[in-house]
């Protein structure tokens, strides 16, 4: 996931975005615990894409209150 796509998105298409990406590193964690997904990279990654997420967000409320 890329800083650019992010800042042309909306504050409500993160927070969808954020929740799909939440639902997608359980299931990863899930299926690398069972053994059936080998990639444990991914999960970093995953982990990576949220925080850059919510650190859009973030700003895109300080935008909004500070505006």
């Amino acid at each position: 996931m890329d800083w650019n796509e992010l800042k042309q998105k909306s504050a409500s298409e993160l927070q969808r975005l954020l929740q799909t990406t939440r639902e997608q590193l359980r299931d990863r964690r899930f299926k690398v615990a069972q053994g059936q997904h080998k990639d444990v990279r991914e999960v970093r990654e995953l982990k990576h894409d949220i925080a850059r997420l919510m650190t859009r967000i973030k700003q895109v409320e300080h935008q909004r209150t500070t505006s």
